[in-house]
């Protein structure tokens, strides 16, 4: 067995049905996929930098850019119901199965075009100094959660904690969400959990700019522009 050190796996099935080929569709002049390769090629940290995929078109870009595609993903982790964790473990088990072993993985979403090198190499560091399950990119959220509203049965808009509603913004707590850009795991803990990690999460804080969840034409159009600000 071939022990190596750390593997990123971009993750890019072909099924997309809010935007079609969502993982390839140009962004600013490329495929959307290639930000993710480019950036974890530029780290330098990776044995092997790979995309698993069901669809022969995005394993044909992704060579393009320089990824690998040593298998093609299975049809069972390949519908809508397959979590990322299914197919970290399911490219792990294949990479067994021909030898190799590694350390550490870096699981890259391929519609991320705000990722870059340098981002990537703090997280590795602060996996290997700290020796957390999962180092994870969050972003704060704008408007506190606190005060958030919900609709009731009647139709009327209400706050769901009342309490903080004289709270003023700065003493109430900060809360963050998921970047949903990437997540670097140590392979021994995910193994051992099956893929289900509920804590031991170190986190890499983003600012707004950086983060923009791509589900709808309108978040496309948004994401092109923030990527614009940043690269002028």
């Amino acid at each position: 067995m071939q022990k190596m050190g750390n593997v990123a796996i971009i993750t890019a099935r072909g099924g997309s049905k809010r935007i079609p080929k969502k993982n390839i569709r140009n962004f600013c002049g490329i495929p959307i996929i290639a930000y993710s390769i480019r950036a974890a090629i530029a780290s330098k940290i990776f044995d092997e930098v790979m995309v698993s995929t069901d669809s022969e078109e995005i394993a044909e870009i992704a060579k393009k850019y320089g990824a690998s595609v040593p298998f093609m993903r299975s049809k069972k982790n390949a519908d809508d119901y397959a979590t990322t964790e299914d197919v970290i473990l399911e490219v792990l088990e294949e990479y067994k199965k021909i030898g190799k072993t590694y350390e550490y993985v870096c699981c890259i979403y391929p519609t991320a075009p705000f990722i870059n090198e340098h981002i990537i190499i703090e997280a590795m560091k602060k996996m290997k100094e700290f020796n957390p399950k999962v180092v994870i990119p969050l972003v704060q959220f704008s408007y506190p959660p606190q005060r958030c509203l919900i609709i009731d049965e009647d139709g009327f808009a209400k706050f769901k904690n009342p309490e903080y509603v004289t709270t003023r913004s700065q003493d109430l707590e900060k809360q963050y969400h998921d970047a949903g850009q990437f997540y670097v795991y140590n392979v021994a803990d995910l193994i051992k959990s099956k893929g289900i990690i509920e804590t031991g999460f170190m986190p890499i804080i983003l600012s707004d700019i950086q983060v923009q969840d791509i589900d709808t034409e309108e978040d496309w159009k948004i994401a092109e522009l923030k990527y614009q600000i940043l690269n002028k």
